[in-house]
């Protein structure tokens, strides 16, 4: 196991794992915005909107991810949309971890009492204004530990990638296993890796956690 990282092989590993976590970053960030617009969709007056944001949720949130990065993957170049493999696999994991985060927020919007959004708007602020100013704040406070579920998982998802033509941490042990390194080892740090990228972002997500609590 000691000769597994030597040379190219740990250029290669490195690489996978560089991948992997600005796939992750750009995911969760598209999903983080994504999320909120339609969790801001699913509670809005206008039915037109809500609809729209039922329909994406229930569509993305019970298609396979694999089916979806096959859609974007081959879909959108017959549509003459032409962008890099990194690309189409950020769109494909942020809309799906979009979908969860969105209902994850709406699930916190509910927490927030009603007479809050009331007052607001008695004092003549837009639902805009209510949602991002009231609503919102104290809804991120409620739902900080599901959140961070959903965002530990996502590294994990991007494995699919892997199929997709970009280089990161899963795909990197098929290589080293066609180099004739025992699958075992390859596994054991492939999985290391992934611990401390989900275990990184539980601890972001439990420091921001204690920080909003004493802001509380």
């Amino acid at each position: 196991m000691g000769m597994l990282f030597e040379g190219d092989n740990l250029s290669l590993f490195w690489h996978g794992f560089v991948q992997t976590l600005l796939l992750s970053g750009a995911s969760a960030l598209l999903a983080l915005v994504l999320g909120t617009l339609l969790a801001a969709c699913r509670v809005s007056p206008v039915p037109v909107l809500r609809a729209f944001g039922t329909g994406w949720v229930g569509v993305f949130r019970n298609t396979p991810l694999t089916l979806l990065f096959f859609a974007i993957t081959f879909g959108l170049p017959k549509l003459d949309v032409h962008l890099s493999s990194f690309v189409f696999d950020v769109l494909a994991l942020g809309i799906y971890t979009g979908s969860f985060v969105c209902e994850v927020l709406r699930a916190g919007i509910n927490t927030v009492p009603l007479g809050q959004a009331e007052a607001a708007r008695s004092l003549g602020m837009t639902f805009g204004q209510t949602l991002t100013l009231v609503v919102l704040p104290q809804a991120g406070r409620a739902v900080l530990g599901p959140l961070s579920s959903v965002f530990i998982a996502l590294p994990r998802n991007s494995a699919i990638a892997g199929a997709f033509n970009v280089a990161e941490l899963y795909s990197v042990q098929v290589t080293l296993h066609e180099r004739g390194y025992a699958i075992f080892a390859i596994f054991f740090w492939i999985a290391l890796a992934y611990l401390c990228i989900s275990a990184t972002v539980g601890l972001v997500f439990r420091g921001l956690g204690r920080r909003l609590a004493v802001a509380a």
